[in-house]
């Protein structure tokens, strides 16, 4: 964790492990006051009905939230073969049942393999994306539908296991998904009924990663404290890092465009940290060889270097 002299409140990352029933702007609430600031916010919604990994930007922290929401997604849900509903998932209204007895497991396996890969999802009307100036989510509670572009998403992975049929004779299967920002995991269990011949729903969602950050190491709401921030640095630790010496450190702090040289490996973003491994900023390529700041975590007041 780290502090902003003369500033209240921590800099830096918290992982959360969201009960069900809660929305993640409630969890960004209740966090301002066990944090003590109200500079905080999340890195992707997760839907209320889901559990799992939340990350929270605190303080300065909350300017690298768009590097954090870019980076993969691993879930396990299981989905429900027959029933479709208004929202994809359990929570809404069943709209069209299906007889799907016929389905064999090896055929899900087969559809799940199908939607494996660089594929192109439409985004369900229960969603953050919005048209036209207005989320779909809004649009959905209003009763209004309408026509969403597909989008490109990649499904690293999308593997099923057979659970057995459930008491209402329903076929359910368990599924892990790894899967790119963006991904719409209650649209894959649609488009994976749909491809049996049928119809599906969600159920049971949980985000069990976000990147490297894992359930493992999340912590209940109730256990969010100062204490337990992440420093700024830890919080990009699957960016590469570029260290810089004392005069460099003070050019980043002026936002300055510098060299690129051998340190800055692959296409970037890259984490600059000092000496200490203290965040000083985020660089991205620039024109010609050299790179600039997306981010500058710890700016520096007065003139710049040169």
């Amino acid at each position: 964790m780290s502090r902003r002299k003369g500033a209240d409140g921590p800099d830096g990352l918290v992982v959360v492990d969201k009960e069900p029933g809660w929305t993640s702007h409630d969890v960004v609430a209740k966090s301002r006051g066990l944090l003590g600031t109200r500079k905080v916010g999340h890195s992707g919604t997760l839907d209320p009905d889901a559990t799992g990994v939340l990350l929270l930007g605190v303080g300065r922290a909350t300017r690298l939230l768009k590097l954090l929401t870019a980076l993969p997604k691993t879930y396990t849900c299981e989905i429900v073969l027959g029933v479709e509903t208004s929202t994809l998932d359990a929570s809404g209204e069943v709209t069209a049942t299906h007889d799907m007895s016929g389905v064999a497991f090896v055929d899900v396996e087969a559809a799940a393999l199908g939607l494996t890969g660089d594929i192109l999802q439409v985004p369900p009307m229960v969603s953050a994306v919005k048209v036209d100036g207005k989320r779909l989510h809004q649009l959905a509670r209003e009763g209004v539908v309408v026509e969403r572009e597909a989008r490109p998403v990649t499904v690293h992975r999308f593997v099923v296991e057979p659970t057995g049929r459930a008491t209402d004779g329903l076929l359910v299967v368990r599924a892990e998904v790894d899967c790119s920002s963006g991904t719409y995991v209650r649209t894959l269990a649609d488009d994976l009924g749909r491809a049996l011949g049928g119809g599906a729903h969600l159920r049971d969602l949980r985000r069990t990663a976000i990147g490297s950050f894992a359930v493992a190491e999340a912590r209940p709401l109730a256990e969010v404290s100062p204490e337990v921030v992440l420093t700024p640095a830890e919080a990009l630790r699957d960016y590469p890092s570029v260290v810089v010496d004392a005069d460099e450190a003070l050019a980043v702090g002026h936002g300055k465009v510098l060299p690129r040289d051998d340190r800055y490996q692959g296409e970037g973003p890259w984490a600059v940290v000092d000496a200490t491994g203290r965040l000083l900023a985020v660089y991205q390529a620039h024109r010609g060889d050299s790179v600039k700041p997306d981010v500058v975590v710890v700016p520096v007041e007065g003139p710049g270097p040169g």
